[in-house]
């Protein structure tokens, strides 16, 4: 479904945002941070590759943080596992729980001291608001980390955050996490969108879970490979830019 009018007959009393890669340029602050990383831990690493480590820590081929969502593994334990993968592929140090303490400090260094909002987000929530929406945030991390994401990038004023992996135990694609997102919003479902960057857990999930699922597929910004299949199979809104959204939306 590209970007168009809901579904026949919805009105919308509220809409759910993703944070990463969805109001907040994570990957911005993901490429931030390896390049502290790379330096302190990868010195013989080319520049140029520099975009193979982004890449390659944002697609997870094992998997670590979507068993996180699942609740099956802690976040320092997934973090410190896809580590040691990036390092074992690009020649940095294998690293125990003490150089990974001090590997995450770097990390975490450079990745908060990035973050930014995607510019044209505020003036989409703006707008929302304007129109009589409610809207709020759910998201795969923890409460805490991301209300503070939220406020450092100025949208907790008016993004409450309302469910992360904390709230339940499991994460998006767990139905459970959007209809507890929409029970503190305050709205029924099947009149609530989510809003997010990834095609399955994000907009399907949501949309298998009785709301309207928009996928904001920025170019360039894809995490893994999408077929042109799966988009069409895929009962969903595609913008390319939340500056679509209200248009997309009907509001």
């Amino acid at each position: 479904m590209t970007a168009a009018a809901p579904r026949a007959g919805a009105r919308l009393d509220g809409v759910l945002f993703d944070i990463d890669d969805t109001l907040v340029d994570t990957r911005g602050a993901f490429r931030a941070a390896f390049e502290v990383i790379a330096h302190r831990y990868l010195p013989e690493l080319p520049p140029e590759r520099l975009p193979e480590v982004l890449a390659t820590w944002r697609a997870d081929a094992s998997g670590h943080y979507r068993a996180y969502t699942r609740g099956e593994t802690g976040h320092r334990e997934q973090r410190m596992a896809r580590a040691n993968e990036l390092h074992a592929l690009f020649g940095g140090p294998e690293l125990d729980d003490a150089a990974f303490e001090a590997w995450d400090q770097v990390f975490e260094g450079g990745f908060t001291a990035a973050w930014a909002a995607h510019p044209e987000a505020s003036a989409v929530i703006d707008h929302l608001l304007v129109a009589g929406l409610q809207v709020g945030a759910l998201s795969n991390a923890h409460v805490a980390y991301q209300t503070d994401k939220l406020a450092r990038t100025g949208f907790l004023d008016r993004v409450p955050m309302l469910v992360g992996i904390d709230t339940l135990g499991v994460g998006k694609p767990d139905p459970s996490v959007f209809l507890e997102a929409c029970r503190l919003l305050g709205t029924e479902p099947a009149r609530t969108a989510y809003v997010g960057d990834e095609l399955d857990v994000d907009a399907v999930a949501a949309a298998e879970a009785g709301l309207l699922g928009v996928w904001v597929d920025r170019p360039g910004g894809r995490r893994v490979p999408v077929s042109e299949q799966q988009i069409a199979d895929a009962d969903v809104l595609v913008i390319h830019s939340l500056a679509e959204l209200p248009e997309a939306l009907g509001v």
